[in-house]
Formats: structure tokens, C-alpha cells, sequence
């Protein structure tokens, strides 16, 4: 099966805000919500481990209604969602919700229980996490995205699900709506108030025309340098003086993989021609022990006010853990512009590049 977004299945992915899982890739098909009754909540026997809290079963979430939220920590879609998944917690978990986030991994380094650790710490996820590198849960549940939400009643059927962006009234009401079923009295019926910071901020949608890309050579798109990628084998790239939007390139000694590219010498750079308010870049160190110094440019320029959260205004950062980075946020006028990040040191392993 392939493996590659097809351009106007992007254009789906991009509007309707979604991930999609690598094994589902190029199918048909809309996701949209629904308030029907969808079958009973799976077993949550499968998770390889726990986080904040002991294995939870169906016999824990007897009586309550549940909150079940599929994500995985570089995936800026979910990232998006965040603020509200933790806000529902905050203000609903006193009512009798209990949510319940699943991680399940799409790149491998995803997988290592201390990364996702390190993420739910420092993404403040205060609510039970269980760690499903083995995608048994997924499985389970039938799932085929990041984000996915899907809520049981009281009884444990699951009543309501949401994948990607988006609808948080009607996720929140469904949410009362079930408490209420419940026998849940007193409950504020207002929505949360939000006002998020950093990467999760919402998209400007409007201003939005770059998609995800990864650049693993199984599954990038628009890929420009000269020759074309040489799989599995150090070589030199070159990147043209010009590319078109939504192309990208290397430049200097790298290894191309299936997952990732991996930079094999200092001085190595990547360059993507975007259009969108906010650019990130999923990478990591090739080696845990050795951060990677980077600085990023637009336009050949240094940032300055339109740097993202993990860079200065000279553009400058470092690359110490595997996990999705912000580099750019400018502010509008949105236009086409060429994004250039130069690697200082040797091995670093970059996944994907994803828009805001």
C-alpha cells in the first residue's frame, strides 16, 4: 500500500486539520463527528505502561463517563487540541469525566516511555496517559488518527467521537450531555475559556497553504534538490538557488532514510519555500547525548520578530532532544518565503515539517 499523501488528500488533511495514521495514508473517506451510539469501550489491557496513574480497566470507568484521546507528542494537529483536552480535565474531572490520553507512536523514537515522559511533563499532561507503542489500543479501538477523540457513556458505550481540529463546542457539549445522562448535577453549563500560547495556538486557517511533509524518503512529496535523493548511502546534496512553494531541499553531506534524513556533517542545511504564519520542524539529535547548534534564516534573513518559540531573534538555537521544534511565527502579511535552518554540528535527524 502506498504510503504517500496524494495531493488532494492533503488538501482534505490540511482543511480538515488531521494526522492520519501511516498505515491509512491515500484512502478515500471523510472523518466527521457523530452523537450515535458506536459500540462498547474497548479493553485498556494492551498499554505497555502508565503514566500518572496505575493500569486502568473498564472496571475503573464503570459509571463514569470517559474521555479517550489518541495523540502523539510531535504531532502539531494535537498539540492544538491540547489546551482543551486539559481544560475539560480540569473543570469536568470533579464531575465524574475521566479522560484517559493513549499514545501511540508514529516515529520510533515515539516510542521510548522517557521521551513521552519527558513530553507530558513539559506539555503539563496531568491526566492518566497510557503508553500504546505496541498500537494495541489502536487497534482496538480502530483507530486511523492523531488527534482522535472518543467519549463512552456511563455505561461504557462509546457515544460520540471527533478526529482532527476543530468542534470543541460541540465536544464540550457532548461532554455535559453525558455527565448530565450520568446524573451529574451542578455542572457549569459555560464553555472553557482559553487563551493558549506557543505551538498551541490554532492555525491560521486562512493564511494556511503548506502542508505537512515528511522527509523520510518513503513518504516525502516535492523534494527539489538535483539528483534526487541517493537512499541509504551518504552523499552530497546541492539545493537550487530557487524553489517553488511547498518544495524543499538539501544541502551538504547527509543520509537519506526511510523515516528521516540524517546529517553526516557540520554545515549541512534544509530549505523549504512556505506559505504559512508558522513553520516546525520534527528533529532530534542522532546521537541523545550530543544537541546539534542550528540558526535559522527567512528569506536569507535572520528571523528577528518573526522567530518561533525555540530560536532568538538571530535565529539561533539547539536541537537537545527528539521532539517538534518551533522556528518560525511571523506575523502577516502572510506571503510565499524561503526557509533556510544551517546545522553547526553533525549528527542530527530530522522527520517532518509541519504549518500553522
Amino acid at each position: 500500500m502506498s504510503t504517500t499523501i496524494k495531493s488532494d488528500r492533503r488538501q482534505f488533511l490540511l482543511a480538515a486539520g488531521m494526522t492520519i495514521a501511516a498505515s491509512q495514508l491515500g484512502l478515500p473517506g471523510v472523518a466527521r463527528a457523530s452523537f450515535f451510539s458506536e459500540g462498547n469501550l474497548p479493553s485498556l489491557d494492551g498499554a505497555t505502561t502508565w503514566l500518572n496513574s496505575s493500569p486502568l480497566t473498564k472496571e475503573n470507568l464503570r459509571g463514569k463517563v470517559t474521555l479517550i484521546d489518541f495523540w502523539t507528542y510531535t504531532c502539531i494537529n494535537w498539540r492544538r487540541t491540547l489546551p482543551y483536552i486539559r481544560a475539560w480535565h480540569e473543570k469536568y474531572g470533579e464531575h465524574g469525566l475521566k479522560v484517559i490520553g493513549v499514545h501511540t507512536p508514529e516515529f520510533g523514537f515515539e516510542s521510548d516511555s522517557a521521551n513521552v515522559r519527558r513530553a507530558v511533563s513539559e506539555m503539563k499532561v496531568g491526566y492518566p496517559v497510557a503508553i500504546d507503542s505496541n498500537y494495541a489500543l489502536w487497534r482496538a479501538f480502530e483507530n486511523q488518527y492523531w488527534p482522535a477523540l472518543y467519549l463512552a457513556d456511563a455505561q461504557g458505550h462509546i457515544r460520540y467521537h471527533k478526529f482532527g481540529e476543530g468542534d470543541y463546542e460541540q465536544s464540550e457539549r457532548a461532554i455535559q450531555d453525558l455527565l448530565r445522562r450520568a446524573g451529574v448535577e451542578g455542572i457549569d453549563s459555560r464553555l472553557v475559556s482559553l487563551d493558549p500560547t506557543g505551538a498551541e495556538v490554532a492555525a491560521d486557517w486562512p493564511d494556511l497553504k503548506s502542508g505537512e511533509n515528511y522527509v523520510g524518503y518513503e513518504r516525502t512529496e516535492t523534494f527539489a534538490s538535483r539528483g534526487g535523493f541517493v537512499f541509504d548511502k551518504n552523499h552530497n546534496y546541492v539545493a537550487p538557488e530557487r524553489l517553488q512553494r511547498n518544495e524543499w531541499a538539501l544541502a551538504g553531506n547527509w543520509t537519506a532514510q526511510r523515516q528521516a534524513v540524517e546529517l553526516n556533517s557540520a554545515g549541512g542545511r534544509m530549505a523549504y519555500q512556505f506559505h504559512a504564519r508558522d513553520l516546525h520542524l520534527v528533529m532530534g539529535p542522532a546521537g541523545l547525548e550530543r544537541p546539534v547548534r542550528f540558526r535559522a534564516l527567512i528569506d536569507g534573513q535572520a528571523p528577528g520578530a518573526s522567530h518561533g518559540s525555540d530560536v532568538n531573534e538571530q535565529g539561533n538555537g539547539v536541537v537537545t532532544e527528539p521532539r517538534m521544534y518551533q522556528l518560525i511565527r511571523q506575523s502577516k502579511p502572510i506571503v510565499d518565503r524561503r526557509f533556510e535552518i544551517e546545522f553547526l554540528d553533525p549528527g542530527l535527524k530530522a522527520f517532518s515539517f509541519t504549518f500553522g
